[in-house]
Order: structure tokens, then C-alpha cells, then sequence
């Protein structure tokens, strides 16, 4: 939810023009606070025992039309809606298998998922930010 969070505050603060297109919602003005309020649930809950992985189907078909979505409103701000939105769902599979392995790695490092998990939050959300900042 960190990506939708990211794009939902830049369409809200101006820097992504999506008001003439059909993910506007994104720049509504309480889709930033209610996706920011998912995307903090994600972090906590991300770092509970319990939580499935990424990678099972419900979680990861979320992640691919949350990808999805995020690239096509990146793509609607310039005119490229469809390319947008197939890089954004290659780049939330690249993401959450990537994202995995990697947090997978740290974790045997570390010798604990906790530091790990820590790490990949720092990562997700410095990466949306310059995500958002560099389609601005």
C-alpha cells in the first residue's frame, strides 16, 4: 500500500496532474489520509509472525493490481494510461519477488527477519518517494 499511499499524495499536493483521467480518486481529498492509513496498517502488520507471504495468490494478485494502478496514474499524468500501467505491473512483480529474496538474504545475515523487515520498510518507502519525486 506504500505506492498507492505515494502516488495518492502527489496527485493531492499537484504534482501528478490525474484530474482529466480515470484514476483521478488518487488525488481525492481524503484518498491520500485512507491510503496512508493502509499503507501503516501494511508495515505493522508486515512485521508480525502470522502474516502469509507475499508471494501467496491474494496477496501477490493485490500487489500486482496495486502496481498496476500506481503505473497507470504515473502514465495518465503524461498520456501513456496502458504503458504506465504494464510497467507498474512488472514492476510489482519485480518488486515482490525481488523483495522477497532480498529480505530473505538480510534475514539469514542478520540471523533474525526483525532488522530485515525494518530495512525493507526504509527501502519501500524511500523508494516511493523517489519514485513520485522523479515523476513529478
Amino acid at each position: 500500500m506504500m505506492a498507492p499511499a505515494a502516488i495518492s499524495w502527489a496527485a493531492s499536493l499537484g504534482w501528478l496532474n490525474l484530474a482529466p483521467t480515470a484514476v483521478a480518486f488518487l488525488g481525492y481529498r481524503f484518498a491520500p489520509w485512507i491510503l496512508s492509513v493502509l499503507a501503516l496498517g501494511e508495515l505493522v502488520t508486515d512485521q508480525l509472525p502470522s502474516t502469509p507471504s507475499r508471494t501467496v495468490p491474494i496477496q501477490f494478485g493485490a500487489r500486482i493490481v496495486s502496481g498496476g494502478l500506481c503505473g497507470a496514474a504515473i502514465g495518465a499524468a503524461s498520456g501513456s494510461l496502458i504503458t504506465g500501467a504494464v510497467g507498474g505491473v512488472g514492476g510489482a512483480v519485480i518488486g515482490t519477488l525481488g523483495g522477497r529474496a532480498f529480505r530473505g538474504w538480510m534475514a539469514t545475515a542478520f540471523g533474525s527477519d526483525r532488522p530485515a523487515a525494518l530495512i525493507e520498510d526504509a527501502i519501500a518507502i524511500v523508494g516511493a518517494l523517489l519514485i513520485v519525486a522523479a515523476a513529478r
